[in-house]
């Protein structure tokens, strides 16, 4: 019999692995914010009313409360494995940059207080998953981006997930902990927070509210869709040893082609004028400008190009991506269609 603490399980990760889990007959601990009440909605009602479901409120920054819940799971005998997902995080980019401490704090530093509070225990049916980011690799310095690549972050955000990659990979050597990260590109789906470019697009277009207004249109992304990415997370415990692995679609697209997309979904092409901070979108039959470049919007330091190759962990573990491109759009929009 499994258990499994997910951390941030009120968060689009988070909700779908917690549906994952149970499915996989996993007693699942939902590790949340005292102030997610909002984001549970995420949470469908058969996941918050499942027998095996157990919503523990927690904070990442709370080293006691942390401590206290690894003690509590692993006094229990239970268990054949305990396997602990770490996908809570300060995880927007450019908030990052307006909070950095805050940011280090639970990204950071909240990973190695669950690391320490699992190493306290000495109990080796304990696996831990760190939700890496594609964020790490920053500047490009090769394509695609692989396990080797070396890291160059661009944002506080990116920084606290490569202090977070390697104090996972010291507690797996200087311990021989199975602890490993997987670094996921973008992953998104119906679920994505609002404050995010993608699924602003989406609720914009789907709620016709136009014009949009965005930063960088010229940045090109690695996506898919939450839901194949979390099958990945639960791939990669299942490994005999601990490895870390890119995750990833192999394919990238502009937040431009992400916008024509979905403007796609309603019939409407977009013609592009202008450039930089002066281009628009308009609708190429009514002239209409339907989006218009902020630079409001725009990151102190921008990540140009992430695209990911994923052959090592395909190859280890027989995962494949279900959703593509186009089709995780049409479900974002379709999704915010009012």
């Amino acid at each position: 019999m499994f258990a499994a603490i997910v951390t941030g399980v009120a968060g689009q990760d988070g909700s779908y692995l917690a549906e994952l889990l149970l499915e996989k007959g996993y007693v699942v601990y939902g590790f949340a914010r005292y102030s997610s009440e909002a984001k549970m909605e995420r949470l469908c009602k058969e996941v918050l009313t499942h027998p095996n479901f157990r919503l523990v409120k927690g904070d990442m920054t709370d080293s006691m409360r942390i401590s206290m819940l690894i003690k509590e799971i692993s006094d229990m005998k239970l268990w054949d494995r305990i396997e602990v997902y770490n996908l809570a995080a300060q995880s927007h980019v450019k908030v990052s940059f307006d909070q950095p401490e805050w940011s280090a704090n639970v990204n950071s530093l909240g990973t190695l207080r669950w690391l320490e509070a699992i190493r306290q225990t000495n109990d080796p049916r304990f696996r831990f998953y760190q939700a890496g980011t594609s964020e790490m690799f920053g500047k490009v310095q090769e394509t695609p981006q692989t396990e080797t690549t070396p890291f160059w972050p661009r944002s506080p955000y990116g920084v606290s997930k490569v202090y977070a990659y390697w104090i996972t990979k010291n507690y797996r050597e200087a311990y021989g902990m199975f602890a490993c990260t997987g670094i996921l590109f973008n992953h998104e789906s119906e679920r994505r927070g609002e404050e995010f470019v993608t699924r602003k697009i989406t609720k914009a277009i789907g709620g016709h509210k136009f014009p949009i207004r965005l930063g960088n249109l010229d940045a090109k992304r690695d996506w898919g869709h939450a839901r194949d990415y979390v099958e990945a997370m639960w791939r990669m415990l299942q490994q005999t040893e601990p490895v870390d692995y890119v995750v990833s679609s192999g394919e990238t697209h502009s937040v431009r082609e992400f916008i024509e997309e979905a403007f796609k979904c309603l019939g409407i092409a977009i013609e592009w004028e202008g450039a930089a901070e002066k281009e628009i979108g308009r609708n190429i039959l009514t002239g209409e400008p339907m989006v218009i470049v902020d630079p409001a919007f725009y990151r102190p330091a921008e990540v140009d190009l992430l695209i990911g190759d994923s052959t090592a962990f395909r190859t280890a573990s027989g995962w494949t991506p279900t959703c593509a491109f186009p089709e995780l759009v049409k479900r974002m929009v379709k999704n915010d269609m009012t």
